[in-house]
């Protein structure tokens, strides 16, 4: 008589434990590590003289809160701004996040974003680009993916690898 009163009353704990651990997830409390390798040939427009810039776009985003960091060197001059823009790749789109401007290579922050947003960094349908003088419309770009997330649709440029350290000449070579 005992024992299925103990399997009912471990099933239930169980059962409370994997809600309590969906509960957690849900609310945003383990965060999602975001990336993206940003490159000239990234951007679109295609932007001028910018062959050798490179950047690294980190975050982690628990819930609506994203923590990130930007670095990036050969500029084709200083950064004027970063943003995080809703679009996909090969194709340009409205800002969703300011994060700096100027700016300056390791640069970092922490923002709020919206349910809109938050949604788009998760599906890999938002990026981040470095805007100069001589690129307004962005020198850099990549496309935000959550660690292990595939490249949604087709990518229409080839990606390269990002500095891993900070730039020292001022984002700029």
């Amino acid at each position: 008589m005992r024992r299925p009163l103990v399997i009912t009353a471990v099933a239930l704990a169980g059962a409370a434990i994997f809600a309590a651990g969906l509960g957690i997830a849900g609310s945003g409390v383990v965060g999602t590590r975001l990336s993206a390798k940003l490159v000239s040939r990234g951007e679109v427009p295609a932007p001028k003289s910018a062959a050798r810039a490179t950047g690294l776009f980190t975050a982690s985003l628990a819930g609506r809160k994203l923590v990130w960091r930007l670095t990036f060197s050969h500029l084709t001059g200083r950064a004027l701004a970063a943003h995080i823009h809703m679009g996909i790749p090969g194709m340009a789109g409205p800002v969703a996040v300011p994060l700096c401007g100027p700016c300056a290579s390791g640069v970092h922050g922490t923002v709020t974003v919206t349910t809109k947003v938050r949604g788009a960094l998760l599906a890999g349908t938002a990026y981040v680009n470095v805007h100069t003088a001589k690129n307004p419309g962005g020198e850099i770009r990549g496309q935000v993916l959550a660690a292990g997330k595939a490249q949604p649709g087709a990518m229409t440029h080839p990606t390269t690898t990002a500095p891993t350290t900070p730039d020292t000449s001022g984002g700029y070579g």
